[in-house]
């Protein structure tokens, strides 16, 4: 029984194919985003160091992050700090026993991730609405 049970498995691994549990993506954009802000943090100090150098930069870097392109490339950032500090939230809670549950460990997940999308939008309305600095 076991030889017809691996002849049905797949010789091969389609990550595109699989549908992971809602948990398994939160992990995956906690890792993705963990790693994205890891390798940023040289830019973002080189813009913060712009920004203090004189009021000229602050404006152009300022400029730059008030619109289009670089409004996008600044929620993106939001996103992933809020995802990250909340999925990790939830991790940690696993790791101390809460929410080990199959529906509340589903729950959890769903909450985090939709938290940090709510955040964000919210946060990037405000600032189109003029109300960020």
């Amino acid at each position: 029984m076991n030889r017809q049970m691996n002849r049905k498995r797949p010789f091969f691994l389609n990550l595109l194919a699989i549908r992971l549990p809602i948990g398994g993506v939160v992990s995956i954009l906690h890792r993705v985003s963990g790693a994205a802000l890891s390798l940023l943090i040289p830019i973002l100090l080189y813009l913060l160091w712009r920004s203090l150098r004189s009021p000229a930069d602050y404006t152009a870097v300022a400029g730059f992050f008030s619109g289009g392109l670089g409004w996008l490339i600044g929620l993106g950032l939001l996103w992933a700090l809020l995802h990250h500090f909340l999925a990790g939230l939830r991790h940690l809670g696993l790791d101390f026993g809460l929410g080990e549950g199959r529906d509340r460990a589903r729950q959890t997940a769903w909450f985090s991730l939709a938290l940090a999308i709510a955040l964000t939008g919210l946060i990037g309305l405000s600032t189109l609405s003029g109300g960020g600095a």
